[in-house]
């Protein structure tokens, strides 16, 4: 069941950002979703639920803000390299 979160913004913040409410609090989503999955707090399938997109449009969201959709590390591919 989803839970609703109300949080304080500056009338600055849908301005600055060419939003509506509506919009901003969309785009704060898919931001948060973003970083978390960029430092590895979640999976590509929570981070897309989070975000309230699908995969596809998900791994669209990772490369419009220049993220990686791979999160194996150079120690993840050494180990499978057996070295």
């Amino acid at each position: 069941m989803p839970v609703k979160i109300t949080i304080e913004l500056p009338e600055e913040a849908f301005s600055a950002t060419r939003s509506t409410p509506e919009e901003f609090a969309q785009k704060l989503r898919i931001a948060a979703a973003v970083k978390w999955y960029e430092v590895g707090m979640l999976s590509q399938g929570k981070a897309a639920a989070i975000a309230g997109l699908n995969r596809h449009e998900f791994l669209q969201a990772l490369a419009n803000l220049g993220v990686s959709p791979f999160q194996a590390t150079i120690t993840d591919l050494e180990a499978e390299m057996g070295r």
